[in-house]
């Protein structure tokens, strides 16, 4: 039961952040206008994500508008969209699995590889986190360098945006849905231990005899002149039975 709860756990929060991975790279959030020395006066903002460029004005209205060329947007860019794409799919891919490999699922029940395959969901699990954390740590690291750099102007430089602080905690949700996974995995293989089974065809009989019984035929008393009649054979053959030799018991 607690590695059936520890499954449920994982799943769940990997699920978490499979949503929240792919929150972070559709949004538009990653950079937003820092509102600093001539920019706290203005009336229009500016967002920049993986996909698009949004300007937001003050009297509320958005307008976004895609990047027309691929090949002419930065590489640290286009190695952003492509490590977010990869870690939505294996993020994906893990929910699959786990469905497949937990125990209060009803797949591949008569298999004994169903943990693995649950521990192979939690890998998936890990390395979207990983694929995940990379962007957005690259990301945070550029947009604080460039806020502190005094040679750069103030209409140049960005905030942290919401989709950064997404993208983090969705990191580090698949990191440790992906590590419960593979945890209760782990439990499971080597909680399993076979013991061998006695095969009774080999057991050994045993017999007891009465240490009064044994002394008596060592030092036999005077003999009964009476014949013995059919009464006596009957009386040995009722105290031995099965193997036991019960003289002096019965």
């Amino acid at each position: 039961m607690s590695s059936t709860g520890l499954e449920l756990i994982g799943f769940t929060l990997g699920m978490l952040g499979f949503l929240g991975t792919l929150v972070a790279t559709i949004l538009p959030n990653w950079r937003t206008t820092a509102y600093t020395g001539s920019n706290i006066i203005t009336s229009v903002g500016y967002l920049k994500g993986l996909w698009m460029e949004c300007a937001y004005h003050s009297t509320g209205t958005i307008q976004c508008e895609t990047y027309n060329s691929l090949l002419a947007l930065p590489s640290d860019l286009q190695a952003a969209r492509a490590m977010m794409v990869i870690s939505v799919v294996l993020s994906s891919l893990g929910c699959v699995i786990s469905c497949v490999g937990m125990k209060c699922t009803t797949c591949m029940l008569e298999s004994s590889a169903k943990s693995k395959v649950a521990g192979a969901g939690g890998c998936c699990f890990l390395a979207a986190g990983f694929m995940c954390l990379i962007p957005v740590s690259w990301t945070t690291n550029e947009v604080i360098s460039v806020f502190y750099d005094p040679n750069l102007s103030h209409s140049y430089k960005y905030e942290i945006g919401e989709s950064l602080y997404v993208g983090m905690v969705s990191a580090l949700l698949s990191f440790l849905g992906g590590g419960i996974l593979c945890a209760s995995c782990c439990g499971q293989e080597g909680g399993l231990h076979r013991y061998p089974i006695s095969n009774p065809q080999h057991s050994q009989q045993m017999t007891f005899r009465n240490p009064a019984a044994h002394n008596s035929n060592n030092h036999p008393q005077s003999k009964d002149p009476r014949p013995p009649g059919p009464s006596s054979s009957s009386r040995t053959q009722r105290t031995n039975f099965n193997g036991y030799n019960l003289n002096g018991y019965v």
